[in-house]
């Protein structure tokens, strides 16, 4: 009997858990597709911007030019931006102290880093969830399946591997396809895991970075 067949004339708990873990397997390779675009095109724009911050451009040029009209500013360009409109902002106010200035800037960079990094980390969970959850729900179709089977053993008078063996076998392939379903789950879940934490790291370097150039284009200008 081939494979479909087995599946086939599964047990109705069986086919239950088959269809569970085939829906997992789906969307979390829709995950890992969705995951893999974000995080590249955060690390090209991160990139680009760099490039354009440390080249030595003015900082008013560069935010117009990042929120000229129609732009989506995202990643580090938004911490950039959040950063910049708040030291404007505050600098306008001749009342506030530089210190008090630089601490309005890096509460704003820090908003905007934590909703950067809930991007990085978004859906991630899931992949987590199916990667550990996964091989379980196989296992109890597994077990289901084989007590089926044994079950409907006992109503035979003679007991032969042919008897037994569709049984068994289709029980197995639930634990087969709950592992299919979990490894690419793992794989990608640590794999992201570890891109979004480095590039949630390079946005917190940026942030510093930027807050000591504004630092001391603060005092430069208050010695002045």
């Amino acid at each position: 009997m081939s494979i479909w067949g087995l599946i086939a004339n599964a047990s109705f708990v069986v086919q239950l858990v088959m269809l569970t873990l085939l829906l997992a397997s789906i969307f979390s390779w829709v995950v890992i597709f969705q995951r893999m675009r974000v995080l590249k095109r955060a690390r090209v724009v991160s990139r680009r911007f760099e490039d354009q911050f440390w080249s030595g451009i003015d900082l008013s040029n560069l935010y117009r030019q990042l929120t000229a009209e129609g732009r989506h500013v995202e990643g580090m360009e938004n911490i950039f931006t959040a950063g910049i409109k708040e030291y404007t902002r505050l600098r306008q106010n001749s009342a506030v102290e530089g210190d008090a200035v630089i601490e309005g800037v890096e509460r704003s960079m820090r908003v905007a880093l934590y909703r950067e990094e809930e991007k990085l980390d978004q859906h991630l969970p899931f992949l987590a969830t199916v990667g550990s959850i996964s091989p379980y729900i196989g296992l109890f179709g597994t077990v289901w399946g084989i007590m089926h089977a044994f079950i409907g053993l006992s109503e035979v008078q003679q007991a032969t591997l042919a008897t037994v063996a569709p049984g068994i076998a289709e029980a197995l392939i639930a634990t087969a396809i709950g592992l299919a379903a979990a490894i690419p789950a793992v794989v990608a879940y640590n794999r992201f895991s570890t891109k979004a934490e480095n590039l949630a790291s390079h946005y917190e370097n940026f942030a510093n970075e930027f807050s000591s150039v504004l630092h001391r284009k603060v005092h430069s200008n208050e010695g002045a």
